[in-house]
């Protein structure tokens, strides 16, 4: 069997993004990346497949980035954005027949788009600041960047200053566009009310810690804030009368959101839910659009949601807080899109065994099936990894793992162990292709991973018991399904390895500085210093002080106990460092003062830097940079633990 290389994995896997249903069910219109070496970005398209037959069809060719495919509320013609003209413009396609025409077109990035229930206009989200000059000559001098504000910069972003994602109207047959919104921060996501009279949109407030739902009238830009200035709003949708909103937010900051229903006509909020135990599909940072709840009837709401790492299909009555799996699946969906009448459902779907494909679910019949068949034939070249799920009681706690083996896994052999460990620390792992994961798994390692305490889609209570704790019994849960591990006859203790990217990273970097029960560790974009951090990090200044219990100046102690340079330099694990030069949420200085103290300590230890790389370059920086980190991350392994060898013997 061929193992999975990081070329093919870059280059030759495809998944198909953003998937968007017509109204009458018929079509789905889709995003297909393609990314080629030596390149600085790949190339999208957009296509249609047919819901009944599966038959495909090729809607875009232009060598170029085509994204964001919206059927019109006929279902007659598709909306999408593209930057052939070399600026990102808005084209209208008529579904029957004829050329793509362009509508309008923008300097800054258009980030999202929407049709007006009409068909008459659309709203679309771009970068604007009162004193925004994109025009500004290519070899003039960077402007002084001055400012007042602490949100000024955002991780894939840069710096801001005051340029903030703002709503436009654009008239669908002339192009004429107006600016909607006004405040100075930043606007996402807009939703039409049925009446289309106002959009329902996400506006950050707080200095941009927070977000908050905001009711905008399309007509003069009037806005209605919606629910608590405290917490965050991640999902939402309009009634199908227009009176009330449903959406999941979080006032207590926890990364674990409830349902809420806001009415109308008096403008008051209630809470529907105190202790939701999904985690509606509203990622921490988001990289693509959430996947928006649907209204059955007047009180029913149909979402998606991860539970324990598997994605679902549930329903919620928003009168009693009742909460109903519809579908549960062994595997993670992004995207949500449900036809008018709410029958049909696609989403793109990952499973161990499959990636990248469409699903589709007939809510009437309880049918689901694939809509594509995209990377069948590389995976029967290059099996992907067996697995194994278990789960480890620590301190009272379940804690959920699961175990990826060779494809050609052979219990006579010991092999070495990878432990990885995921971001956040309130993100999580599941049942889903992972590609590094699966990287060094068919290249014959045990690839381990788990959600320890403060991991989310567990309810949130158990998120919370990270807070203020980070190393202690986050760290010793991970040890603890190591070992469990480490018990079998196949898996060396000898050559165990760890990496981590983020919070990943953080306790990758704590666990060296902690023990050398580690061969190797790979150590991507991580928290090293949390003071230094708490100041250059785009978030820190607010998310730390939720995590760490305040502000250094308040809890010194507490950082230099807790954080990894307080103790690196007594560090002896041969160490590889993977850090984007361009990363704002953990900045490179921290990759920096990494690689210092493990050098000045004697400590065998490689830095990998990557130019103009945010801290999301794993999944969407340049291919070649992907590639190139993939590459490092196997090959450190192979160095340092080896493969497969005689010794293991057949588990009873």
């Amino acid at each position: 069997m061929a193992p999975l290389t990081p070329e093919r994995l870059v280059f030759e896997l495809r998944a198909a993004g953003d998937p968007v249903i017509s109204p009458d069910g018929r079509w789905v219109a889709f995003v297909l990346g393609e990314a080629r070496p030596g390149q600085r970005r790949g190339t999208s398209t957009i296509w249609l497949v047919e819901t009944a037959t599966g038959e495909l069809r090729q809607l875009t060719r232009a060598a170029a980035r085509d994204s964001l495919p919206r059927f019109s509320p006929d279902g007659h013609t598709l909306a999408f954005v593209s930057d052939r003209s070399g600026d990102p413009a808005v084209y209208l396609l008529p579904l029957d027949g004829g050329e793509a025409r362009e509508l309008v077109r923008r300097k800054r990035p258009i980030v999202d788009l929407t049709w007006s229930p009409d068909g008459r206009t659309l709203a679309l989200v771009s970068p604007w600041a009162p004193d925004d000059d994109p025009s500004r000559p290519a070899d003039a001098p960077p402007p002084v960047r001055v400012t007042r504000r602490i949100d000024y910069k955002q991780d894939n972003r840069g710096y801001l200053g005051d340029l903030r994602h703002h709503v436009f109207i654009v008239d669908a047959e002339s192009g004429e566009e107006r600016r909607l919104t006004s405040l100075l921060q930043d606007h996402n996501f807009p939703r039409w009310s049925p009446d289309g009279q106002a959009l329902a949109v996400q506006v950050t407030n707080r200095n941009g810690m927070c977000s908050q739902l905001a009711v905008v009238e399309a007509e003069d830009g009037a806005y209605t804030l919606v629910g608590p200035e405290l917490g965050n709003v991640g999902t939402w949708a309009w009634s199908l009368d227009g009176g009330r909103i449903v959406y999941t937010g979080d006032i207590e900051q926890t990364w674990q959101a409830d349902v809420w229903v806001w009415d109308r006509a008096t403008g008051q909020v209630r809470r529907v839910t105190h202790d939701l135990p999904v985690l509606p599909d509203a990622g921490f940072p988001t990289v693509q659009a959430p996947s928006m709840p649907v209204w059955l009837d007047g009180r029913r709401v149909l979402f998606h949601a991860i539970r324990a790492g598997a994605s679902g299909h549930y329903v919620i009555d928003v009168e009693t807080g009742e909460l109903t799996t519809e579908r549960s699946f062994q595997g993670l969906a992004a995207g949500f899109s449900a036809d008018a009448s709410a029958r049909w459902v696609v989403q793109s779907f990952t499973s161990f065994e499959r990636t990248g494909d469409l699903l589709l679910c007939d809510r009437q019949t309880g049918e689901q099936r694939f809509l594509t068949d995209l990377n069948s034939a590389l995976l029967r070249e290059t099996p992907p990894a067996r697995w194994e799920r278990f789960v480890v009681e620590r301190a009272g706690l379940p804690i959920e793992a699961w175990l990826l083996f060779p494809p050609d896994f052979d219990p006579s052999l010991r092999y070495p162990v990878v432990l990885d460990v995921h971001g956040g620390p309130n993100g999580y792992y599941g049942w889903a292709f992972n590609p590094w994961q699966q990287l060094l798994a068919t290249n014959g390692f045990l690839v381990l991973y788990a959600n320890p305490r403060g991991s989310s889609t567990y309810g949130r209570e158990f998120t919370l018991k990270v807070l203020r704790d980070w190393g202690g019994e986050d760290y010793l849960d991970l040890m603890a399904v190591l070992d469990h591990v480490l018990q079998r006859p196949y898996a060396d203790p000898a050559r165990t390895g760890i990496w981590g990217y983020s919070y990943g990273g953080y306790m990758t970097a704590w666990a060296i500085s902690q023990s050398d029960r580690f061969a190797a560790a790979v150590c991507g974009a991580p928290c090293f210093d949390l003071e230094s951090m708490y100041g250059t990090s785009d978030i820190a200044h607010h998310f730390g002080e939720i995590q760490w219990g305040g502000p250094p100046w308040a809890v010194r102690d507490w950082y230099e106990a807790r954080s990894p340079s307080t103790f690196a330099h007594r560090a002896k694990t041969p160490t590889l460092i993977i850090h984007g030069e361009a990363d704002e949420r953990c900045p490179i200085g921290q990759g920096e003062q990494m690689y210092i103290t493990l050098l000045k300590a004697g400590c065998e230890v490689e830095f990998a830097r990557y130019p103009d790389a945010s801290h999301l370059f794993l999944r969407v920086g340049y291919p070649d940079h992907r590639c190139d980190a993939y590459r490092r991350l196997l090959e450190w392994f192979q160095r340092h633990l080896g493969g497969p060898e005689p010794g293991g013997t057949q588990p009873k």
